[in-house]
């Protein structure tokens, strides 16, 4: 096959008239110039170029640009290579149950599928031929390359806090329980004269849950007078503050708080995971491989390159 591509491009001024400009050799493909000519017209509609290929770069940038455009296609050929020596060509069966998929995804019937491509100024066979490609290379690139990435919980924590440097990788989770005293009854001196009364008979001994039992004025009372799990931030800020010191199944002293006076007991306290990171964890992760497929693609394409043979007639 080679031998015969030398011959093509020695070929005499007679023979060359009704054989197409070969621009470069890849392996056993070969880069024509009409293969410039296709790239032109594909760049400026959207998503017919493959940009993971420009290494962050947008398609107009090939615009103009003959050596950007060579270099473009030097990479698709490499693929393509690549394609057929680990057998992962597609049949035109697998590019119609795609289009099928597209369509039903879309909740269009394929007619008026069609007719959306076409009205991006893409032909239904130059569309099959793009879609053929790209799932062609898609199963190129989760057999070479996303199949190996890995991108750990680890690895997105170290992200959040390089970019999070004040936030804390775990907070306190602390369960509390509490007896309250209404300052609407009576007014603030007579809640905090029956908080202390109270606060008396806990530190004789009497049981917490018993005291709150009796004379908790929260009207949402739970047995107990518990108040429920939160995290740090979560919850009243002066009781946050007075329990910080405790340890689990001590009591403050009487706590004033916007809603009134409480006494409160530290019932559990533990260390979790910062809410924050775990609301940002999958877009970071994402982000995390997305930037790891970028870089791997980079080198395999370079170690493919310099695998490959390559030569320019320009």
């Amino acid at each position: 096959m080679i031998n015969l591509l030398f011959a093509l491009l020695v070929a005499t001024p007679s023979h060359a008239e009704i054989v197409e400009k070969t621009v470069a050799i890849v392996n056993s493909e070969l880069v024509l110039e009409s293969d410039f000519k296709d790239l032109v017209k594909r760049i400026p509609k959207q998503g017919m170029v493959d940009e993971s290929l420009l290494f962050d770069k947008p398609a107009t940038s090939l615009v103009g640009n003959r050596k950007a455009q060579l270099d473009y296609l030097i990479n698709e050929k490499i693929l393509q290579s690549e394609i057929k020596r680990l057998n992962l060509a597609v049949t035109n069966d697998r590019v119609e149950s795609e289009l099928k998929e597209m369509a039903r995804k879309n909740q269009v019937s394929e007619t008026e599928l069609a007719k959306v491509i076409q009205q991006q100024g893409v032909s239904m066979d130059d569309y099959r031929r793009f879609l053929k490609d790209s799932i062609e290379k898609r199963s190129l690139m989760d057999a070479e390359i996303i199949s190996k990435l890995r991108i750990s919980d680890e690895d997105a924590l170290n992200e959040y806090l390089k970019t999070n440097p004040n936030n804390r990788p775990s907070i306190d989770e602390f369960s509390v329980s509490h007896i309250f005293f209404n300052p609407k009854k009576g007014g603030a001196e007579a809640s905090i004269k029956r908080a202390e009364t109270v606060l008396g008979k806990l530190r004789s001994g009497e049981n917490f849950e018993n005291l709150a039992q009796q004379f908790s004025e929260d009207p949402n009372f739970s047995t107990g007078g518990a108040l429920g799990t939160f995290k740090s931030g979560d919850f009243l800020p002066e009781i946050e503050e007075a329990i910080s010191s405790l340890k689990v199944n001590e009591t403050t002293p009487i706590v004033k708080s916007r809603m009134g006076f409480h006494i409160v007991k530290l019932t559990g306290k533990k260390l979790t995971t910062d809410p924050k990171f775990e609301r940002a964890k999958d877009k970071i992760k994402a982000q995390l491989l997305e930037n790891s497929f970028k870089r791997q693609l980079k080198n395999w394409l370079q170690s493919k390159r310099d695998e490959s043979f390559i030569r320019i007639n320009e």
